[in-house]
């Protein structure tokens, strides 16, 4: 896991579950797969890439950014709706 763009400490051992092997993995809470839990299994996929998105490199003030990320998720959707309020602003 990259953790370079996080200001929060893991509470997560990383280096105990790197060493483990499968065998050590609890799996006791876990329900049997069975041919009919198989079966009503719901395949998903995941949001569509916008197609009029562009992925780009940004150099903000730091500060800026951490505020940003302490606003939880979806952080690069609000700085995208404050760009478009400041484009349609001075179109």
């Amino acid at each position: 896991m990259n953790n370079e763009h996080t200001s929060r400490q893991s509470q997560t051992d990383w280096q105990r579950l790197d060493a483990m092997t499968d065998e050590d993995i609890d799996l006791s809470d876990c329900p049997e797969i069975t041919p009919e839990l198989f079966a009503k299994a719901v395949v998903r996929k995941g949001l569509p890439i916008a197609k009029n998105k562009a992925q780009v490199t940004l150099r903000i003030d730091a500060d800026v950014l951490e505020w940003f990320k302490s606003q939880g998720r979806g952080y690069q959707t609000q700085i995208n709706t404050l760009l478009r309020a400041y484009m349609e602003a001075h179109k």
